[in-house]
């Protein structure tokens, strides 16, 4: 399976502390760290740690933190040497604030913003060899666009993760072949989610709805709506939790002939993550996710704490 992941390529400036602060607030934090990330990279990185065949496409500043997001990228095993470094340009940064099993995050776009349609131009002989192309919104929308229109004329499958959450072409969601909103996203694409089976059943199989402790919704072929309960997790970190849902997801589409084992694949690799410190750290391997399947249980109890990125 060859996965194109286009999209941002971070540093996590990631703090700790006992709680998130209010408005207006200063706290003291516990611990500082830098740790690679951008959901871009993180998709590819949860891709490849599942077996993948991952090429990143995507642009990093010439400065000490693009080199050292290249430098990880290649350890994990990903292809790299379509990845633009934008000279006077600084790396893509998120500040990330960790506590109560929680996050909040600030992103700085940098070099994300110039992955624009000249520099994809540069790539698409390369991209529209992949079988799959994950996709998110932390580069410009009419980046985005072009790629999802480029696949489309090709026959190139396309995941759309849209976040972070921002209005869309609607046109746009009959182009892809999936879209993994959670359920913030959802509303601000479609509207009011009142009637969510009715907004799932115009997409069956194509929409797919994260809805963090209480699993992920979609609707099959049969019109029958499917909820699969999010894995009982001891959580540590919930960022990167939806990310490795849509590296995970594009890997078991490989690995599966029908959606709700796929989507079981993605759950458990996502509620895997979240028992580990960092977006990146604690993307499981192929080996955890198989071992997980044959021994699991049946998923999460009411109450039981769990996640695959429905927090916006």
């Amino acid at each position: 399976m060859k996965i194109g992941v286009v999209g941002s390529i971070n540093m996590d400036m990631t703090v700790t502390a006992q709680r998130i602060p209010g408005k207006g607030e200063t706290i003291t934090g516990d611990a500082i760290s830098y740790i690679p990330g951008g959901k871009g990279a993180n998709q590819a990185v949860a891709a490849a740690r599942l077996g993948a065949d991952v090429t990143m496409f995507g642009c990093v500043g010439s400065d000490d933190h693009g080199k050292a997001l290249i430098d990880n990228l290649k350890n994990e095993g990903i292809h790299t040497e379509y990845i633009k470094v934008v000279e006077n340009q600084v790396t893509g940064l998120a500040v990330i604030t960790v506590a109560e099993s929680d996050n909040c995050i600030i992103v700085l776009a940098g070099a994300n913003n110039t992955v624009d349609i000249e520099y994809i131009d540069g790539i698409k002989e390369k991209l529209l060899t992949c079988d799959i192309v994950l996709l998110q919104q932390e580069i410009l929308q009419e980046t985005v666009e072009y790629v999802i229109g480029l696949c489309a004329n090709h026959g190139v499958k396309v995941i759309l993760n849209p976040a972070p959450a921002r209005e869309i072409k609607r046109e746009l969601v009959e182009l892809v072949d999936y879209i993994t909103p959670n359920e913030h996203e959802a509303r601000i694409i479609f509207g009011d989610m009142a009637d969510t089976k009715s907004l799932l059943k115009q997409y069956p199989e194509k929409l797919i709805i994260t809805q963090g402790e209480k699993g992920v919704i979609y609707i099959n072929h049969e019109k029958e709506a499917v909820t699969l309960p999010a894995r009982k997790s001891n959580v540590v970190d919930t960022t990167g939790a939806g990310d490795t849902f849509n590296g995970a997801f594009a890997v078991a589409l490989g690995l599966y002939d029908n959606m709700e084992m796929a989507l079981t694949f993605a759950v458990l690799a996502s509620g895997l993550s979240v028992e580990r410190f960092g977006a990146q750290g604690g993307m499981p391997k192929l080996k955890d996710v198989i071992g997980e399947l044959e021994s699991r249980s049946d998923g999460c109890n009411a109450g039981d704490s769990c996640g695959i990125g429905g927090k916006p």
